[in-house]
């Protein structure tokens, strides 16, 4: 089983590049393995996501204890104004993340599932995938564990152009949104376009 930790961490005004070598040592210091590091551009700005993997949930809650109980979480206390730890597990279909120079641009998409709905979309995200991959790849997908269920999407591009390409002839040509998937969110929906921090292993 794969479990992930998708934390998110709002700055000060330009403080994710002040928050970065903190960061990148509190990660090193720490369990798990580390999927990507993102600084946001387009959306919720000087915001920081990082992804992490783990193997079992209590390395993963033994991490976020880490952050909770220190004077200076995540090595950045002094830029941080927020900070967020999420728990996810990757979708059947996609439970690995994948890795390497997928980016720069990476887009961050999050919806709402309706109630009792994950299983059904889980099911039509994981026929309509493979096709939609043709355009470009995903690079996870993962529902949430705690909090309000979540159903969260990392999808790298070459560029914004490509981006708009990609989603433009997906849907042209029906590959793209899965069968019946918008009947199964919720309205309220977000989109935050990232690009990877130095340190990041997502590129």
């Amino acid at each position: 089983m794969i479990y992930y930790e998708l934390a998110t961490l709002d700055t000060v005004v330009f403080g994710a590049g002040k928050a970065a070598p903190g960061i990148e040592k509190w990660i090193a210091e720490g369990r798990g393995h580390l999927c990507g590091a993102w600084g946001t551009d387009v959306g919720a700005l000087n915001r920081v996501y990082l992804l992490r993997s783990f193997d079992e949930a209590a390395e993963m809650l033994a991490e976020r204890e880490r952050a909770l109980r220190s004077d200076n979480p995540f090595g950045c206390v002094e830029h941080l104004v927020k900070l967020s730890m999420d728990s996810y597990r990757g979708a059947d279909f996609r439970p690995h993340c994948r890795s390497g120079n997928l980016g720069p641009i990476y887009e961050f998409r999050t919806y709402r599932p309706k109630m009792g709905a994950l299983e059904q979309l889980l099911a039509a995200w994981k026929e309509a995938v493979p096709p939609r991959e043709e355009y470009s790849p995903m690079a996870v997908a993962m529902y949430s564990l705690d909090g309000s269920l979540r159903w969260t999407q990392i999808w790298p591009y070459g560029s914004l152009a490509a981006r708009s390409e990609a989603r433009a002839k997906s849907v042209a040509e029906g590959k793209w949104p899965p069968k019946g998937g918008p009947g199964l969110l919720d309205p309220e929906m977000t989109s935050d376009i990232a690009m990877p921090l130095g340190f990041s292993p997502l590129r």
